[in-house]
């Protein structure tokens, strides 16, 4: 993506295109001005030269022109007049060259004689080039000045703007009460902004002050019915005489509401900050923790030929809240016997707190993990009765765990969990 220019850049780019456009239209209107202002100054004083030796001529009946480095007289008949001046009109004609040099002619028809007056202007245009060129030299240096001061003052002006931009950068998300202020010299428009920001920030401060309110009332009126009903269930299983179909239906609602808490618990993690939710954890020895949940889920397995294997479960501490902990992995495990017949699923874990577990069951194909992930990303959908690979994605976003799915058709499935 291609970097974007800073305010400061574009306001220096467009004054300097409009300090170079007005330079080079006063430059234009000065040559036009000046062309026009010649050619009326080469006219009055061919002009005036051309009457005088007419005057000289009528008072001086001997009185014979003579020509000079820079100016000849030619009449009508002369056999020594230049090419270039037979057949030209009368009147001023600027920039002629002629023998290489250049030169202003008037031609002025007299008692029916042509009189054409030459004048050689070399050396002016000449020194006319030169100051052009230094016109133009002068007008780029200034506009160069210019750009600089102008980036000077607009870094200058812009500075607040800055401070201001900074200022907001740092405001963290779970901190009341904060505020940016403006510098000293900023200007009223940055003000108003940072009177906007302030009210946004106030406003963001109720907020989130309704949000924690909600979820600290929400997680006791949430956890108060599923500890008391599995309390009761508890109680209940201890009764003796207790048939066997009973039994069974009560164990059933147990690990319903054991897997109620963890949805709430999932849920409510998903309600806090990542930052606050890292300082409330527990240490956990997730080498120990992984055999009780093995244990936990084993009553998935009655019917099946299936057995779990944990031998590559090695030592490792990990710093995580327990209960999610416990609800990723027992959803994976729950996924790897639901999907599986018979044969072995392959529990390990790595010191690096990588958990990896490899089923054998009937596997996917690309296109089906693909669909997988695709599911994840939208966060829709439950998956095979658990608590949902789209809500376990969230978690692992959450707290910057790492979930990727590795399988073949007919060969199973190796679901990869990095917990740190």
């Amino acid at each position: 993506m291609a970097r974007r220019r800073s305010l400061q850049r574009r306001l220096t780019g467009w004054l300097a295109g409009y300090a170079l456009l007005l330079a080079a239209a006063v430059f234009a209107h000065g040559v036009l001005v000046n062309e026009h202002a010649e050619r009326l100054l080469w006219d009055a004083l061919l002009q005036i030269e051309l009457e005088q030796h007419l005057r000289h001529q009528r008072e001086q009946p001997g009185y014979r022109w003579r020509d000079t480095a820079t100016v000849q007289l030619y009449r009508s008949g002369d056999p020594a007049i230049p090419g270039p001046l037979r057949g030209l009109d009368e009147g001023v004609h600027d920039e002629l060259l002629l023998r290489g040099r250049q030169t202003v002619v008037l031609v002025r028809d007299v008692d029916g004689v042509r009189h054409t007056l030459v004048l050689d202007i070399t050396d002016l245009e000449d020194r006319e080039y030169a100051l052009a060129l230094f016109m133009i030299g002068s007008a780029v240096v200034l506009v160069l000045v210019l750009v600089l001061l102008m980036g000077w003052s607009l870094r200058r002006a812009l500075r607040p703007l800055a401070g201001l931009a900074a200022d907001i950068a740092r405001l963290v998300p779970d901190r009341p009460g904060q505020q940016v202020r403006p510098s000293a010299d900023a200007t009223e428009e940055l003000r108003v902004i940072s009177g906007a920001v302030n009210d946004y920030l106030a406003r963001h401060d109720r907020f989130i002050e309704r949000e924690r309110l909600f979820i600290d009332t929400a997680s006791h009126e949430l956890r108060t019915p599923t500890a008391v009903i599995t309390g009761a269930i508890d109680l209940a299983l201890q009764q003796p005489g207790l048939p066997d179909g009973a039994r069974a239906q009560m164990l059933r609602a147990q690990r319903t509401a054991r897997s109620v808490e963890q949805l709430i618990s999932l849920l409510l993690v998903l309600a806090k900050d990542p930052g606050r939710l890292a300082s409330s954890s527990d240490r956990i020895e997730l080498d120990e923790l992984i055999p009780e949940i093995i244990d936990d889920h084993r009553y998935l397995m009655q019917g099946k030929q299936l057995a779990v294997d944990a031998s590559g479960v090695q030592r490792c501490e990990i710093q995580a809240p327990i209960s999610i902990v416990q609800a990723a992995i027992g959803n994976l495990l729950r996924n790897a016997i639901e999907n599986s017949d018979r044969g072995e699923i392959r529990v390990a874990l790595s010191a690096d707190a990588t958990l990896t577990i490899d089923d054998p069951g009937h596997g996917m194909t690309p296109e089906e993990i693909a669909r997988i992930y695709a599911q994840m990303a939208r966060t829709a959908g439950r998956d095979g009765g658990g608590l949902g690979l789209d809500l376990l994605a969230r978690i692992c976003e959450h707290l910057g765990w790492e979930l990727r799915f590795e399988s073949e058709p007919e060969r199973g499935t190796r679901t990869i969990l990095r917990l740190r």
